[in-house]
């Protein structure tokens, strides 16, 4: 699952605006803007002299171990390259200008930068450095440090983020060791997110880079020295990572690191599969669990740990939207080009029997991209909507103007083969020139049959998606699952070799450029563009979302958007839960109160150690 957070890392950050002081400038006249961070839209939360996020814990206990585990492999400690598989958290190293936090959708507060100052226009920003801040090896972080790391993105990086960067930044002057000012294209776009994609770039250290002559688009063991609060401790491919608190990390006393990050050690035990580690869970292998099997949840908490008071469960509030999971087609394949046969294959999925047999009912459907909030599309089209889509009427199906977005159909939770929706989806392929020959199989005109395998990477995955194949079998679809390991699956991705597989979306509340690495067609053969989308529509609406002046305007963007790509029929919805599920060895705490974005606990949790030792000396874990 580890490797899905790459996409998620690479996704374009937060986001651009906050006045807090204003200073005229002499030289153009224009509204010079100092603040201590930006937020895309309104005001900062937490103002210049703030001690602390306010879900922290200021006095938060340092010290124990978190651990967790991962299945597959890795063999790279490089999450920034198509090449390897990384090793679970091997960003951890690595700190950037800003950071964001878990109480605001898309504010960012000064890290290795203590202020900033900027433009009104957003045209040019300058960053202010903390003259403390020091890479681990304790070599100072400079201004020199931050230009080398952007033009390694822009020239090493992902394909699909390096064009986006391209597109951003004009030019790059180090003004004095501690002090770098950033100058955005500004003709024919927007500059609104500018900021906070520059402020959000990982910083490393040229020196590193240099000495070693390491590149950026490499797969490799070592990793590149950072300046985060952790070290690489321990690496055992395939088996284990373990990352060790830096104690002379620079930043425990700057207010965007209060209370973070209190664990002394974390670490990754990896297993073949998912049953393996819920196995190695159980018998305290691992200490913490973010259990995303329902059937886990319902049935199997029912070991000697629970029993005896050592593990408990936890479900907390999760205000994230959820990530648009969904089976995809590859739409680079002839056979999914007709509409028809994607919503007749989509129809032959039934969510609500796998969600009464397989999940014990624990999950809702997704119906679209921005499920569970007001940026889902509903209705015919607002008039603000209409604004942005009567432009493109002649690139657009007439029902995105005339029907309500399509929702994922419901099926009889009674039966595995509803045959209302197989009818349904029989008619779709007939119409299409998928007709049933002789031996019940569908084939087109030149008798090619109609084939669709599922590439999946553990046996969960396997099991939920066996219904699906057995449905599609009874249209007279050839449909089979294949389970490979996840390395292999990760790179059949990669290459596009596949017909459907399980991918997720970054949906946010306030999104930017990174939707073009996503859904837009210049990016139809990057790494994130896991459909093969490429709409000319849907690359204009996304001009509308990026160049965006006000939430509102952003907002219906977005709107329109969920709309367009719903039309298109190319996912094959999932569901969601809008808690987290977890469970662990009663000896971490947290917080009263949870953030709305983010469960945080590997951020702000801590160990009780009183805690710790009583499971030891029960016998619980080894010591």
């Amino acid at each position: 699952m580890f490797y899905k957070q790459l996409k998620k890392m690479s996704s374009v950050l937060f986001s651009a605006l906050v006045g807090i002081v204003f200073v005229i400038s002499s030289v153009s006249a224009e509204t010079v803007i100092k603040a201590h961070g930006i937020s895309k839209f309104g005001d900062l939360k937490y103002p210049a002299d703030f001690n602390h996020f306010d879900y922290i814990n200021p006095v938060a206990p340092v010290g124990g171990e978190f651990s967790i585990s991962a299945y597959g492999t890795f063999d790279s400690m490089n999450p920034y390259s198509r090449k390897g598989n990384s090793g679970a958290f091997a960003s951890i190293f690595f700190e950037s200008l800003l950071t964001g936090n878990a109480d605001e959708v898309s504010s960012n507060y000064g890290l290795l930068a203590e202020s900033i100052e900027y433009l009104e226009d957003r045209s040019w920003v300058i960053f202010h450095m903390r003259p403390e801040a020091r890479f681990s090896d304790g070599t100072p972080l400079t201004a020199e440090d931050v230009a080398f790391s952007y033009e390694l993105f822009l020239n090493e990086g992902l394909l699909s983020f390096r064009t986006e960067l391209s597109k951003v930044v004009k030019s790059v002057e180090v003004i004095d060791p501690h002090t770098i000012k950033f100058i955005f294209y500004t003709e024919g776009r927007s500059n609104r997110d500018d900021i906070s994609l520059v402020g959000g770039l990982p910083v490393f250290s040229k020196a590193w880079f240099e000495e070693t002559g390491s590149s950026l688009d490499e797969s490799r063991l070592e990793p590149a020295v950072g300046s985060g609060p952790y070290l690489l401790h321990d690496l055992d491919i395939n088996k284990r990572l373990v990352y060790k608190r830096n104690p002379d990390y620079w930043g425990w006393d700057i207010p965007v690191m209060v209370g973070r990050y209190n664990y002394d050690q974390i670490r990754i035990e990896y297993f073949a599969d998912l049953e393996a580690a819920f196995e190695g869970f159980k018998a305290g292998e691992t200490t913490f669990r973010i259990e995303n099997v329902a059937k886990n949840w319902a049935t199997k908490y029912d070991f000697k740990g629970v029993e005896n008071g050592w593990v408990v469960k936890r479900e907390l509030p999760n205000g994230n939207l959820p990530t648009a999971q969904s089976w995809i087609f590859n739409l680079r394949r002839d056979k999914f080009q007709d509409i028809r046969v994607r919503e007749a294959l989509g129809l032959m999925f039934n969510f609500e029997w796998t969600n009464a047999t397989t999940f014990h009912n624990a999950y809702e459907r997704i119906d679209a991209f921005w499920e569970n909030s007001h940026l889902k599309a509903s209705g015919l089209p607002s008039d603000q909507e209409l604004a942005i889509l009567e432009p493109l009427q002649h690139l657009l199906p007439e029902e995105v103007f005339t029907m309500e977005p399509p929702i994922s159909p419901s099926s009889n939770e009674m039966r595995r083969l509803d045959r209302r929706n197989q009818k349904k989806a029989s008619d779709l392929l007939d119409a299409a020139g998928w007709t049933v020959n002789d031996s019940g199989k569908r084939v087109n005109s030149e008798g090619t049959v109609l084939d669709v395998e599922f590439i999946v990477s553990s046996a969960t995955w396997e099991r939920v998606a066996q219904p699906f194949i057995e449905n599609l079998i009874n249209l007279g679809v050839d449909a089979r699952v294949v389970r490979i390991d996840p390395a292999q699956l990760r790179q059949r991705e990669k290459d596009k070799d596949f017909d459907m597989t399980v991918t997720s979306y970054p949906i946010s509340y306030e999104p930017g450029t990174g939707l073009r690495q996503y859904f837009g067609s210049e990016h139809v053969d990057g790494i994130f563009n896991d459909s093969g989308l490429a709409d000319e529509a849907v690359d204009e609406i996304l001009t509308h979302i990026i160049d965006a002046q006000s939430k509102s305007e952003l907002e219906n963007a977005v709107t329109a958007l969920d709309r367009v790509l719903r039309f298109k029929r190319f996912v094959v919805f999932h569901w969601f839960k809008s808690k987290h599920t977890l469970s662990f060895y009663d000896m971490y705490e947290y917080p009263e109160t949870i953030p709305p974005f983010s469960a945080g606990y590997t951020d702000f949790w801590w160990v009780n150690e009183d805690k710790h030792q009583q499971l030891v000396a029960e016998g619980a874990l080894r010591q």
